[in-house]
């Protein structure tokens, strides 16, 4: 029973952290990490140990696919140039320097053991990122390679992982062995994704109830990275795939109060997987410091700070550089792709390097008798801690210091979409004579004679009776609620009519959505 109030009073300190993060602009994980740091100094915490598979599982499939759920494909596209040098070259560089590093600071340590180190610091966390821009505009085009480099990380860097594994647990490594293997999980992954994506989204037309959809939600997405690695694909391209394939297909068959439930429910369990691996972590972090001498753990600490320095050096040196090599190309033999960024636009993705969920995950999945594994998880938490902190929290003065301007391009969008939606909406009540048809019909001209007045013909983030429709539900709740407290309706009549006001208000736009 003490395990579960201790879990709940973890939590509770997390969703405060949460908030004090969102006041600050902060990253929250920059606040995790923190916190996982001081649960490595707190006494009599208990110890949690995870199943390496399971941690992989547990951590990565429902994170990835939630990213890839929300990741633009035509975008993605535009851009695969930066992003496929940030998932191959930057990962790959920064694997191989930082087993350098490690070899070199503890020659005891076997190389697929440092290659293994240098694969699990070597993936950037966009998420941390992402959580500062949210609170200032950014070019799109940036957000944009860094979600597709966080979606696809953390496959380049899981595959070399897997496979230094391997060479730790044989004690030799074949090119001519593994490169089969690493083929089929590659295009095993990318041909298993999709087409069990379109087998899920027609088994889901049948499912409509919230509770039942969103169970199955995991159990698929679980299930999916089990199997995948059971069959000896790619756990993370399946599941990426898979979750790229679904975004395309399901908002033809996914109702909207099951999308309105999905949502909020995935929402919660990634936050809740945040806060249990950063937790997890720190209560490894103390049972190790505890069986260190003060020299040892001068050692640990001088290895984990180079090898953090180093992982920061090569993105820096990588992403300038790639910029700098790209610039000159665009210039001499003529463009590939899109123009390349600019250096304030490069130095802002090179600083958008925090390590997180990713790294703590495949630390967490080292097996027990992995070689220095105290010194890898260690140094692995101290890269996640330093770059979260340093990076993160420096990360949004450096924007503001940059003045990185935006014509926002997802905002014109929307404007225009919305416009069309306003008028498809506005042309299917034409036949329709009712006093409710001629009511919405001018509501929606009203959107769209707005748009047509608008230089760039975009429409109103609200339509007119949107806030008054929220004013009505107000004085509807006021009313419902008086009733129940003088007893004139019980409880049950309550909730029914409280759900219907419920969807009411649901059909105006959302109060921070409405443009001022």
């Amino acid at each position: 029973m003490l395990i579960f109030e201790w879990i709940a009073g973890v939590l509770v300190v997390a969703v405060l952290l949460a908030g004090v993060a969102r006041r600050l602009g902060a990253p929250f994980p920059a606040f995790l990490a923190v916190g996982g740091a001081v649960l490595a100094f707190v006494p009599q915490v208990p110890r949690l140990d995870l199943d390496p598979d399971l941690a992989l599982a547990l951590f990565l499939a429902p994170v990835l696919l939630d990213a890839a759920y929300d990741t633009s494909l035509r975008d993605l596209k535009r851009n695969w140039l930066p992003v496929t040098g940030l998932v191959v070259g930057a990962v790959g560089v920064t694997t191989v320097a930082v087993a350098l590093v490690a070899r070199w600071l503890v020659p005891d340590m076997p190389l697929a053991a440092a290659i293994v180190l240098g694969a699990i610091v070597a993936p950037p966390d966009a998420v941390a990122a992402l959580s500062v821009l949210a609170h200032v505009r950014l070019p799109h085009r940036l957000v944009t390679i860094l979600k597709g480099e966080s979606l696809f990380n953390d496959a380049s860097s899981l595959l070399i992982y897997r496979l230094a594994l391997g060479a730790v647990a044989t004690g030799s490594f074949s090119a001519a062995e593994v490169a089969p293997t690493f083929l089929v999980g590659v295009v095993g992954g990318l041909i298993a994704g999709p087409a069990l994506a379109v087998l899920y989204v027609r088994l889901m037309r049948r499912v409509t109830d919230p509770p039942s959809a969103v169970v199955l939600q995991f159990v698929a997405t679980f299930g999916l990275w089990l199997a995948a690695e059971r069959v000896g694909v790619s756990g993370v391209l399946t599941v990426v795939s898979f979750g790229l394939t679904v975004s395309r297909l399901s908002p033809q068959t996914m109702p909207a109060h099951l999308r309105i439930t999905s949502n909020t429910v995935w929402e919660t369990a990634v936050f809740v997987l945040n806060v249990l691996a950063f937790v997890l972590i720190g209560l490894q972090i103390g049972p190790i410091l505890e069986g260190l001498s003060p020299a040892e753990r001068h050692h640990y600490a001088f290895v984990a700070a180079a090898v953090f320095g180093t992982t920061v050096a090569v993105r820096l040196a990588w992403v300038l550089g790639a910029r700098a090599i790209a610039r000159l190309w665009h210039r001499l033999a003529g463009p590939i792709g899109p123009k390349p960024i600019g250096l304030r636009s490069g130095t802002t993705v090179a600083w958008c390097g925090m390590r997180g969920v990713v790294t703590i995950a495949l630390a967490l999945a080292l097996p027990g008798d992995f070689p220095h594994r105290d010194l890898v998880v260690l140094t692995a938490f101290c890269v996640v801690l330093g770059t979260l902190v340093i990076q993160g929290l420096t990360l949004r003065p450096l924007l503001a210091w940059f003045s990185l301007g935006d014509d926002d391009p997802v905002g014109i969008e929307i404007g225009r979409a919305r416009a069309a939606a306003y008028r498809a909406a506005r042309d299917s009540l034409a036949e329709e004579r009712s006093p409710h048809a001629e009511a919405l019909r001018r509501e929606f001209e009203a959107g769209l004679r707005e748009a047509e007045a608008h230089d760039q013909g975009l429409a109103p983030s609200s339509l007119p009776a949107d806030s008054l429709r929220r004013r009505a539900v107000e004085a509807a709740r006021a009313v419902i609620l008086d009733l129940r407290e003088r007893d004139e309706i019980g409880d049950d009549a309550y909730f029914r009519l409280e759900e219907e006001l419920d969807w009411a208000e649901l059909s105006a736009t959302p109060r921070e959505e409405v443009a001022t």
